[in-house]
């Protein structure tokens, strides 16, 4: 009865310890404002290396780096440790004024123990391997096994405590990633006899989703041993990156049971300590995927996203639609100029509105909870879905594509280039637009339901025969209701830090299509400042 007692005292004592330090950490994420990118894997395994490629990235205009920490190479020979490139990684970045986030290459990246270092891979006996249902050793090293967690987390516990040394006030290395896309391949679940055997005493059934959430519980119960470690001696915020499942593939097709969107309750209730489940974007439909992680629990970063000419569009979404913390392209040190362009300038917006979605998102978080009812909203359109209303009390915007309006050449290629922004409401009638590739009208709802609907030639005006009316049908003589929406002005605009506008332009005649909407050009990056009026 003693023992009975005295264990679950511990438990609850180590509960409340759990959610002390979320809570803690919950603070930390929310203080998060990551304008990032990813380097690629090898890019930081020189000295030579990190030296060349820091300063880039503050070129770039980024303030995070996100950065691998590589078993491999801190413990070559076991028990034996080497920092000098995590020290350069801190050192250069402090340099250059940046800002990092390491990711432990441990035991696992993209499903594989490729990071493991030699002394580990060679000795299967020791530190066995995950198998298939058929008996196939993997290059996967088994989260059944005592003696593969005893060697990752023997290193990992090393690196933290040498990052509280380096960086104790947290001021350089502000978050970590614990592995990285954690997942089974070529089958749903670890058939090793160590998994089997805690298999059979397991409540999951034989089934491929019966197996992948078997094994999702394990790795997140894995994962949070790591992040107790952390936890207990450098507390910044943890997260875990997932692999999509995409396609229509099964489980163990794609990297199954890693943090993935519908196994998110078994990460949570196994994994507690870690801060967010974060989505690796590269597939079409960044809208949807975006969607499954920006939860009332989750906090919305994207550590990798494919370094492409919308890269700029889609961190514009992400911090509008999403109260995100983060966007971070990935392999940004080896892309083009022409991609990484978008990334500058999208990410100069971003900062310009730093303050005012820092304000959007605490109104959020004294909400308790993670999603969009602040006032704040963002867009992001392609040639599919090109079209978005969105209600703000009597109020109705059109937010659609640039490409809807009638006289861009570049509307004809198949594949258009995304158009997305941030839309902020400074006072009522008085919003702030800054995207590129978007046009915004402004409504009354009582104008929205009794206009026409126009189909507009290439001078900007009505088709002869085409004005519908909102319903559909041709427009019946009725008498006008109620007031309608004016544009006051529409002024290109500057935001100092302290939110204070700078004046560039006004925006008049053709710029507003004679006061009709705001628009801003596909590849053209501005801040609109429009200030509305009813009569």
């Amino acid at each position: 009865m003693r023992i009975a007692k005295s264990f679950w005292l511990f438990a609850a004592m180590l509960l409340f310890a759990c959610h002390a330090g979320a809570a803690y950490s919950e603070s930390s994420v929310n203080r998060l404002f990551i304008l990032g990118g990813e380097l690629s894997n090898s890019a930081a395994t020189s000295v030579e290396d990190i030296d060349e490629v820091m300063p880039r990235m503050a070129a770039l205009g980024l303030n995070t780096v996100l950065v691998p920490a590589y078993w491999d190479l801190i413990e070559p020979v076991e028990g034996q440790y080497d920092w000098t490139l995590v020290d350069c990684v801190i050192d250069k970045a402090r340099e250059c004024k940046l800002q990092v986030v390491f990711l432990w290459f441990g035991v696992w990246k993209n499903s594989m123990s490729c990071y493991a270092p030699l002394w580990f891979k060679q000795d299967v006996k020791r530190f066995p391997r995950a198998m298939t249902r058929s008996g196939k050793p993997l290059e996967i090293a088994s989260a059944f096994s005592e003696q593969v967690f005893q060697a990752d987390c023997k290193v990992f516990t090393r690196l933290v405590e040498h990052l509280a040394q380096k960086d104790p006030q947290k001021e350089t290395v502000i978050m970590l990633q614990i592995e990285n896309e954690i997942g089974m391949l070529e089958d749903a679940r670890d058939h090793s006899p160590q998994a089997e055997a805690i298999h059979r005493k397991s409540k999951y059934p034989d089934t491929l989703e019966g197996d992948e959430a078997f094994m999702a519980e394990h790795y997140a119960r894995y994962v949070e041993r790591l992040a107790q470690v952390a936890r207990r001696i450098y507390d910044v915020p943890l997260y875990v990156n997932a692999a999509m499942n995409s396609r229509g593939r099964k489980p163990g097709e794609y990297p199954s049971a890693g943090p993935l969107a519908h196994l998110a309750p078994i990460w949570k209730k196994y994994a507690p300590s870690i801060d967010m489940l974060a989505p690796d974007i590269y597939d079409t439909g960044f809208k949807g995927w975006a969607r499954q992680y920006a939860l009332p629990d989750n906090p919305l970063f994207i550590p990798e996203s494919r370094c492409c000419e919308n890269s700029g569009v889609r961190a514009l979404y992400t911090f509008g639609a999403h109260d995100a913390i983060g966007f971070s392209p990935f392999a940004i040190d080896q892309s083009p100029a022409e991609d990484t362009k978008h990334v500058t300038a999208a990410y100069d917006l971003i900062r310009q509105m730093k303050k005012y979605l820092l304000k959007a998102r605490e109104q959020a978080w004294k909400k308790g909870r993670w999603q969009q009812d602040n006032g704040q909203w963002g867009v992001l359109f392609d040639r599919e879905d090109r079209e978005e209303i969105i209600e703000d009390g009597n109020l109705v915007m059109t937010c659609r594509h640039y490409f809807t309006l009638p006289w861009d050449a570049r509307a004809k290629a198949e594949v258009w280039a995304e158009g997305g922004a941030i839309i902020y409401k400074v006072s009522p009638y008085e919003y702030l637009i800054a995207g590129s590739g978007v046009v915004v009208e402004f409504k009354t709802k009582s104008e929205q339901q009794q206009e026409e609907r126009k189909n507009l030639g290439e001078d900007g005006f009505v088709d002869k025969g085409t004005s519908t009316s909102a319903s559909g049908s041709t427009k019946e003589n009725v008498r006008w209701q109620g007031k309608r929406i004016g544009i006051g002005y529409v002024d290109q605009v500057e935001i100092a830090d302290d939110g204070r506008m700078k004046y560039i332009r006004r925006d008049n005649g053709d710029q507003d299509h004679q006061g009709r909407h705001a628009r801003i050009s596909v590849g053209d990056y501005k801040i609109l400042h429009v200030k509305l009026y009813d009569y």
